[in-house]
């Protein structure tokens, strides 16, 4: 494999990676938006990121995968395609909370908050932050054998 393939592949995970500690942050930040007037109120978002795969086309698919294969073990470099990454909202309702002197409250007494759950978006804040410094390590890992087989080449 290629090293700029193994850098391409540690900058993909660490852009992934940072959109979600990004979204994660930004829920977070409107965990306890109340619903407006108007009756929108902050949803909350996902990042949802598809890898781009071979078996979705049956068996045309399967022939393009092997001709890929066959590529990479004779030596080719094998085109890397970058995973389709997007933020979309999420369709949960929003959290009802009784406060009946609040002054956005409807007419039961209820308060329509975003339906923002703080510790799932703590755990997925830290478990991005992780798969952010493994990326930064496998970055790393590959920087010095890159260095190192320079090294060897400059001796012989």
């Amino acid at each position: 494999m290629d090293y700029n393939q193994s850098f391409a592949i540690s900058a993909i995970g660490m852009n992934i990676e940072r959109t979600r500690v990004d979204v994660a942050a930004l829920n977070l930040a409107n965990a306890n938006t109340v619903q407006g007037v108007g009756g929108a109120s902050y949803q909350p978002l996902r990042v949802v990121a598809q890898a781009q795969s071979f078996a979705a086309g049956g068996d045309a698919a399967a022939g393009a995968f092997g001709a890929l294969v066959d590529q990479g073990l004779d030596g080719g470099a094998v085109p890397m395609a970058a995973p389709l990454v997007q933020v979309v909202a999420s369709q949960t309702p929003p959290r009802l909370v009784y406060e009946p002197g609040h002054p956005l409250a409807d007419a039961r007494g209820y308060v329509s908050y975003a339906a923002v759950d703080t510790a799932t978006e703590m755990v997925s804040m830290m478990s991005a932050t992780r798969a952010y410094e493994a990326n930064v390590s496998a970055m790393n890992t590959s920087r010095t054998l890159a260095l190192r087989a320079l090294d060897i080449g400059s001796n012989a």
